[in-house]
C-alpha cells in the first residue's frame, strides 16, 4: 500500500511538472513557469472541490431513494462499516450498461453510483464485491487522485490544442521572435498530452489492483468479485456506457476496446490480470482454513 501511494504521488508530481514545463515552453521565459504553477494549482483545487458534482453530472446519476432499494442501502452501510468509512451517498444511473463508480474528495464527501444494468446482472455476493471495491477507492482517496490527474491531463491537452495556436502568431521566445518554436509546438501538441495520458493511466491501473485487494479483504470472498468482473467485461462492451471519456478511470470496468493500439490507453489493468490476482488471493484465504482442518 505504501509503495502504491509513493508511486501515485510521484506520478502526480510528474503530471504537475509537465504542466509547468508546458507553460514555460509556451511563454519562453520564467513567466511561463509561474503560469504553469498557477494553472496546476487552480486545476487541482477545482478538481478537489467539484470532482463529485462533475462525475455525477457526466453520467447523469441521480440520488437513489432508500425505499426503492433498501437491500442496497443495507449492503453499502455494512460494507462501509467494515471499511472504516462513513456511509456514502448512493446514486443510480438509469443505464442498462453494467458499471459502477465512486467519487468525492474524501470519505466524508463521497458518493457511490451504480447503473441499473449492474443491479440486474450481478448476484448479491458479486454486487457486494463491486461495492466493496468502490468503497476501498473512497477509503484510499483514489477518487480525489483520479480527479486531480484527469484535470491536469485535460489542462495539458487544452494548452496543446488552444494556446499553441497563439504561439504561431505571438512571441514565444526571450528575444520576442515572432512565429512558433518548433520544439515548443511539438511538446505542447503531441508529447505533453500523450505523456499526461499515459501517466494518468498508470495511476489508474495501480489503484485498481489495490482496490480489488481491499475489496477481497472486506468481503472475504475474492472469487465473488472475480466472477463479477468477468460478467461486467463480457456484457459491458456490448452495451455502451454514456459519459465523458475523461472520467472513464472512475468506472470499475473500462468501457473502451481492449484490442489493438487501444489496449495501450486502457484506464484499467486487463480484466484477466485482475481476475488472476483475485484467484491468488482466494487461494491464500483458503490455505489457513485447510491447515487448521488438517491439524484438527
Amino acid at each position: 500500500m505504501i509503495g502504491n501511494s509513493l508511486k501515485t504521488a510521484a506520478l502526480l508530481g510528474l503530471l504537475s511538472g509537465l504542466l509547468v514545463l508546458a507553460g514555460y515552453y509556451l511563454v519562453g521565459d520564467e513567466r511561463g513557469l509561474y503560469a504553469g504553477l498557477a494553472i496546476a494549482a487552480f486545476t487541482s483545487f477545482s478538481s478537489w472541490f467539484y470532482s463529485d458534482k462533475a462525475a455525477l453530472a457526466a453520467f447523469q446519476a441521480q440520488p437513489l431513494p432508500q425505499e426503492e432499494a433498501p437491500d442496497l442501502y443495507e449492503r453499502v452501510a455494512r460494507l462501509s462499516d467494515r471499511a472504516g468509512i462513513p456511509t456514502p451517498n448512493i446514486y443510480i444511473v438509469r443505464n442498462e450498461s453494467p458499471n459502477a463508480f465512486a467519487t468525492g474528495r474524501d470519505p466524508n464527501h463521497a458518493a457511490v453510483a451504480v447503473t441499473q444494468g449492474i443491479l440486474d446482472l450481478l448476484s448479491p455476493e458479486e454486487l457486494e464485491g463491486v461495492l466493496a471495491h468502490e468503497l476501498v477507492h473512497v477509503r484510499n482517496r483514489d477518487t480525489l487522485t483520479q480527479a486531480v490527474a484527469g484535470t491536469i491531463a485535460g489542462a495539458l491537452t487544452f494548452l496543446g490544442r488552444i494556446l499553441t495556436f497563439g504561439a504561431l502568431y505571438f512571441p514565444v521566445s526571450r528575444n520576442d521572435r515572432r512565429g512558433g518554436n518548433p520544439l515548443a509546438i511539438l511538446f505542447l501538441v503531441i508529447l505533453a498530452p500523450l505523456s499526461a495520458t499515459l501517466i494518468q493511466l498508470a495511476i489508474s491501473r495501480t489503484r485498481e489492483f489495490a482496490a480489488d485487494a481491499g475489496a477481497a479483504e472486506i468481503t472475504e470472498h475474492p472469487l465473488a468479485l472475480a466472477t463479477a468482473l468477468e460478467k461486467l467485461e463480457r456484457v459491458g462492451h456490448q452495451i455502451p456506457m454514456n459519459g465523458n471519456p475523461a472520467l472513464s478511470p472512475l468506472l470499475i470496468i473500462n468501457p473502451l476496446s481492449k484490442e489493438g493500439l487501444q489496449s495501450l490507453f486502457r484506464t484499467h489493468p486487463s480484466t484477466e490480470a485482475r481476475i488472476e490476482r483475485l484467484k491468488q488471493l482466494a487461494e491464500k484465504l483458503q490455505t489457513p482454513a485447510l491447515v487448521s482442518q488438517t491439524a484438527s
